[in-house]
């Protein structure tokens, strides 16, 4: 094993003081069980000052809620053990049901509200007219430990989250600054892995940035600017996929790309590539050169003219989004340093911008519902003594793993990592606390491993490894009274988290496990569903493009690693999560000039009906749309080229080159004169 790092080693330090205090406050105040303590300082703790505060708020407000939950269902239905189980099991389901429909870190609260019920309710059934005194030592213990590890990882030597998201804000900014000068440059090279890495990098921050009010820097004064440069972004992806694309296009005419355009190209890239602050009025000269090579709109307008006018209206669209960026990156770092920079005056993007699957998240719930269940017949048929403690990790594991496709394998090594912790358990429990007689010699005895778990836990690549044996040991000792503890009730104990574990690992291979290919399939058909609820729509009025955009860079983040899986699969080929996206950028740019165009007497509804209807009904990335609905494209790009001059009508063309592009790549070009008959065109 390598040596610790300064980092590592200080959160290793940070940590197991946290968790010695409150074991320390714990054992001070007679808590019965003060290993709770200890095991909740360690859960909560983080790296990062703000990521820890942010759990201790979320941590205390899903304990109250499941203590509560407690309080309420043992007294009533102590004498229905059947009924008391099944309501702790349908909580459980409902809270893990909520807590996935939210993909921030503000899903932990709902998580830990069901299975802090089932901790407390399960071990208080044997003696229900305890329960308020077991609700209120368990509550006790855990407030504890988060205290104490909010208090060490704000206290001592905090690492705000600020400069970590201040990075990772450059990051993406640089991400981005590549994909733009390399599709400038007519690079080959730029892959399917740097786009989906450019989206992953946009999920991330977002995720990252729920910490940001609670982070201990100036940083969190500019909340709004962060949330801004995120859509800012997330618009800037398929814009950027629309300029490649025409690109591509005119590069592989016979004639290639005109000079012109190879000129603003080159300007435009060296206007990004600038590391000073971006002009204004350099800017100003960038649309006006974009402007002066726009074709002009007319009834007689060619396939070429309408590629470039496409590639025009997307390029100034991506250097606005771009100087909008540069902009709050500059205000951000400027926040970082002096918190007089002042909050950002901008309205923050609405939290649904990121995918949700209540159909999955339905199948998880009903999975740990069905586990639990399965954990307390057996105890209440057997009258196990230990059978509280299966039900309990039965909830702890269905929760915990939930947002993977297939949790098993994620379940299985945290299993062998508890096996494997079983025997440092129970050298803890029956040798060592035995014989030790004072704090001071716990604090010896305990420190050589702790220690070097807070180091395992520092590393991402053991993290899950270091954390599944260190929870196997504080649950140990936490689940017993450390002075009576023997083999036989060790053994049980152990048997019982084992048994948890395993029910949890069968039913959700039983009810809950997709495949890669299945996933990636539920990706795909959630951003076509939402194409077609675009097409129904009546106004863009309530349609903010950056959420869609958002939602659909998240999908493409999560589809990354499920086609790569799913390689095999010949029903995955051709899926384009950007020439999705590219979609719904045109469709919503067709229903913000739908009142103009109606002005006009023409209307674009029936087009948009028509490509709803293909979404709502497509199923596989294979399948195209029909050859009608081509041609109700080309009837409406002459019509609106006959139109008197105006910017809506050419933004207009704009759109409708794109939709055609994406949806019919493989197609003839369009030609200004039908050459056979055309359908009536129906306002």
């Amino acid at each position: 094993m390598k040596p610790p790092t300064l980092s590592e080693t200080l959160f290793s330090l940070k940590s197991y003081a946290a968790a010695v205090l409150a074991l320390y406050l714990a054992m001070r105040m007679g808590l019965p069980r003060p290993f709770w303590a200890m095991t909740t300082a360690y859960v909560v703790s983080s790296p990062l000052a703000g990521a820890v505060r942010s759990k201790a708020v979320y941590r205390i407000t899903g304990t109250t809620l499941g203590t509560a939950m407690a309080l309420a269902a043992v007294p009533l239905l102590a004498n229905a053990p059947e009924l008391l189980s099944l309501a702790f099991a349908l909580w459980v389901g409902l809270c893990l049901y909520i807590s996935l429909l939210d993909r921030t870190p503000r899903s932990y609260l709902f998580m830990l509200a069901g299975y802090t019920a089932a901790l407390i309710g399960f071990p208080a059934v044997a003696q229900p007219e305890q329960i308020f005194d077991t609700s209120l030592a368990r509550v006790e213990e855990i407030l504890l430990g988060i205290t104490c590890a909010t208090l060490l990882h704000s206290l001592v030597m905090p690492q705000g989250i600020g400069p970590v998201l201040v990075s990772r804000v450059q990051r993406t900014y640089d991400d981005a600054q590549r994909w733009i000068a390399d599709t400038l440059a007519g690079k080959s090279d730029v892959g399917q892995l740097d786009r989906r890495k450019l989206a992953a990098d946009v999920t991330d921050l977002r995720l990252m940035a729920t910490h940001l009010p609670f982070d201990t820097s100036h940083l969190r004064w500019t909340s709004n600017a962060i949330h801004a440069v995120q859509d800012r972004i997330s618009l800037m992806m398929p814009l950027l996929s629309a300029i490649e694309d025409r690109l591509a296009v005119l590069r592989a005419m016979p004639t290639g790309l005109a000079r012109r355009w190879e000129t603003v190209m080159r300007d435009v890239a060296a206007w990004t590539g600038d590391p000073q602050p971006r002009d204004p009025a350099r800017l100003a000269g960038l649309v006006r050169a974009i402007d002066a090579n726009h074709p002009v709109v007319s009834p007689d307008m060619g396939w070429r003219d309408m590629v470039e006018l496409s590639l025009g209206s997307r390029l100034k669209a991506l250097i606005n989004a771009y100087a909008d960026s540069s902009a709050l990156r500059t205000h951000i770092e400027a926040g970082l340093h002096d918190a007089r920079s002042g909050p950002l005056r901008e309205q923050p993007s609405s939290p649904r911008v990121l995918h949700t699957d209540r159909g999955l998240a339905l199948l998880s719930a009903f999975a740990a519902t069905v586990a639990i269940l399965a954990c307390c017949l057996f105890w209440i048929a057997t009258a196990w003594q230990a059978g509280s403690g299966a039900a309990l990790m039965a909830a702890i594991f269905c929760c915990l793993f939930a947002t993977m496709d297939n949790p098993v394998p994620a379940i299985r090594v945290f299993l062998k990592f508890t096996l494997l912790s079983i025997p440092c358990s129970a050298f803890y429990l029956l040798v060592v606390l035995p014989a030790v007689h004072s704090f001071e010699m716990l604090v010896l005895t305990t420190a050589p491993l702790f220690l070097l778990l807070g180091v395992l836990i520092a590393r991402p690549p053991t993290t899950g490894r270091a954390m599944a044996f260190l929870f196997g040991v504080t649950s140990a000792l936490a689940m017993h009274d450390t002075q009576t503890a023997d083999l036989v009730s060790f053994a049980n104990s152990m048997l019982a988290q084992v048994a948890g574990i395993v029910a949890a690992a069968v039913c959700t291979r039983l009810f809950r496990t997709i495949s890669a290919d299945h996933g990636a399939l539920r990706l795909l058909r959630a951003n076509w569903r939402e194409l077609a609820e675009l097409g129904r729509a009546d106004s863009a009025r309530n349609i903010a493009v950056t959420e869609i955009s958002a939602r659909m860079l998240d999908r493409l983040a999560l589809l990354a690693p499920r086609l790569a899986a799913a390689r095999a699969n010949a029903d995955l080929r051709g899926a384009d999560v950007l020439a999705d996206l590219r979609i719904g950028l045109n469709m919503t740019q067709l229903l913000r000039l739908r009142p103009e165009l109606d002005r006009e007497q023409l209307s674009v509804r029936p087009l948009l009906a028509a490509l709803s209807s293909f979404f709502a009904g497509r199923r596989l990335p294979t399948q195209r749309p029909a050859a009608d609905l081509l041609a109700r494209i080309d009837v409406l790009l002459r019509a609106v080229c006959a139109l008197p001059a105006s910017i809506a009508q050419r933004d207009a063309v704009a759109a409708l080159c794109g939709i055609r592009r994406d949806l019919y790549p493989d197609a003839d070009d369009y030609q200004s004169a039908p050459s056979l008959p055309e359908p009536d065109h129906v306002r």
